[in-house]
């Protein structure tokens, strides 16, 4: 690592339920033995742990940078029985508008959008997409979703449309854990 800096934008604490078992304490403590210069936490469907992330993280060498992977439905104001389809996506604040608009997104995921998950939809990340930066996250997310189906013109026109939001602050997410699914979206 001496090289290039390694900052992990896609990770999960204790706090995303039944999938991460990384403690706030000893991810401070790995970021500093690797010298890593930022962290991003990015936990399920919540925020959870910000404050505490923040708080713990700030004027450590770690720069904290607060996230979450929100599960996106078509239309977050109805329960859907039929289908229960969400697909992940990784919004990460890039400053302290960011901040409330994460914050905003994941209150109306939870008070407005709950339905198995905290939801949320194109329309309200339109509406409050200022100041965040957007992954198109693992291969539970809609584009790598797509990828994996080959329905390569329909990735395509997604990536175009939440470049068009997003602009310079829209990544596609590249992720190899040796899963053959994972292979396949890179």
């Amino acid at each position: 690592m001496a090289d290039k800096p390694f900052v992990h934008l896609h990770l999960h604490t204790q706090y995303s339920l039944l999938d991460g078992a990384t403690k706030l304490p000893e991810l401070l403590e790995k970021c500093k033995e690797l010298n890593m210069p930022a962290v991003a936490v990015t936990d399920h469907g919540n925020m959870y742990c910000a404050w505490k992330f923040y708080n713990m993280f700030a004027g450590s060498g770690v720069k904290p940078i607060i996230g979450c992977e929100f599960y996106m439905c078509e239309d977050h104001s109805k329960a859907v029985y039929e289908n229960r389809e969400y697909h992940h996506l990784i919004l990460l604040a890039k400053n302290n508008e960011g901040y409330r608009n994460l914050s905003r997104l994941n209150s109306i995921a939870f008070v407005e959008g709950f339905y198995y998950k905290p939801r949320i939809d194109f329309e309200l990340l339109k509406k409050y997409s200022e100041g965040l930066i957007c992954l198109s996250a693992c291969i539970a997310g809609q584009l790598p979703r797509l990828l994996i189906e080959y329905r390569l013109e329909e990735a395509e026109q997604l990536a175009l449309k939440y470049k068009e939001l997003f602009g310079d602050d829209y990544y596609i997410e590249l992720q190899d854990h040796e899963i053959p699914e994972e292979r396949l979206v890179m």
